[in-house]
């Protein structure tokens, strides 16, 4: 192809990729918010000389912050550290940082816990590799706040971590509704199951379809069902929690709803004003001014219950299920089921 060619191809590439709306500011913190919460808490590897110290740091730490694993000696901590890779570690001893620091793997976060005298034994920490130094006299305010900080941290690294792992780069997000894609709802609502198995939490998942979609394309063109989607994913958005609940587009004209922490009851609200948002007022296009309605199924589970396998995948088939009885009874409605069996 002459040289010409190539410039009118490039060209038209980058046209074609300044007219896709970026990601915003918001999208991307209600994606961060998402993958936080949904990966497990960071593991920690407590090892302490002294056998105060332990204790002391251990009893500031609840179960949702770290997965705390304890060890003694450095070379104790050595082996328990190459056997099993912790994102943090609580240490007194700077031999064990400095071996730490010189392995030539994956770095952990360091905080060094300092002789009473503080001062030159924490700059000593620094020098030998710490990333955080804690005087073994601090108030427990200032522990709590060290401890949350630490663990940010390691949240955002490991979040950063699976990120680059799954090669998400534009796959989060679907492109024209701007709510999370399918491959993302197939990663991290398991996960968000998981999460709510771990600590015995409440979670719900709502299905939606757009009612009589198809005759809106064949009818008006496929470039008003477009912006039909568009808004449809941002009315949804509207009802719900910043934050915490998320949208997923998971086929052409179906959503899923996730609604962590939510019970049953609360969850038949939500999926009850989102088929009033939908419903509430006509859809504004380039064609015409459309009325348009969605048909909702939804599975609540009240406490989700630890070691069931399948659970994301039965939770999944009960609210698919749900919405398909929404769709034969007349659309336009909600159909809500129980993990155990209830329905409304």
């Amino acid at each position: 192809m002459p040289s010409g060619g190539h410039t009118t191809v490039i060209q038209r590439i980058l046209e074609r990729r300044s007219e896709q709306p970026r990601a915003s500011h918001e999208e991307t913190t209600a994606t961060v918010a998402v993958m936080v919460r949904v990966v497990p808490p960071p593991r920690a590897l407590l090892a302490f000389a002294d056998p105060l110290l332990r204790p002391q740091i251990e009893r500031r730490i609840t179960p949702d912050m770290f997965d705390v694993d304890g060890a003694g000696a450095p070379g104790e901590a050595l082996k328990a550290f190459a056997a099993t890779f912790r994102p943090v570690v609580f240490t007194d001893s700077l031999e064990l940082i400095r071996e730490l620091r010189a392995r030539q793997t994956r770095a952990p976060f360091i905080v060094y816990v300092g002789e009473p005298d503080a001062g030159q034994r924490l700059e000593a920490g620094l020098a030998a590799g710490a990333d955080e130094c804690l005087a073994r006299r601090a108030s427990e305010r200032e522990l709590d706040a060290r401890i949350a900080s630490t663990r940010r941290i390691a949240e955002l690294e490991a979040v950063l971590r699976v990120t680059l792992e799954e090669n998400r780069k534009l796959s989060a997000t679907d492109d024209l509704t701007r709510v999370a894609s399918r491959r993302f709802f197939s990663r991290n609502f398991p996960r968000e199951v998981e999460r709510a198995a771990r600590y015995g939490r409440a979670l719900s998942l709502i299905l939606c379809d757009i009612d009589h979609f198809k005759a809106v394309n064949d009818t008006h063109g496929h470039a008003c069902g477009d912006q039909i989607l568009k808004q449809f994913g941002a009315r949804l958005q509207q009802v719900l929690r910043r934050g915490a609940d998320w949208v997923a587009r998971i086929g052409g004209e179906e959503f899923a709803v996730v609604l962590p922490e939510t019970g049953y009851q609360p969850a038949l609200e939500v999926a009850r004003k989102l088929r009033g948002a939908v419903a509430s007022s006509p859809f504004p296009t380039d064609a015409a001014s459309l009325e348009v309605t969605a048909s909702f199924g939804l599975c609540g589970v009240d406490r989700v219950a630890a070691r069931e396998r399948l659970l994301a995948q039965r939770i999944l088939k009960i609210a698919d299920a749900a919405l398909y009885r929404s769709k034969e009874s007349g659309r336009n409605r909600v159909t809500a089921a129980q993990l155990n069996g209830t329905e409304a």
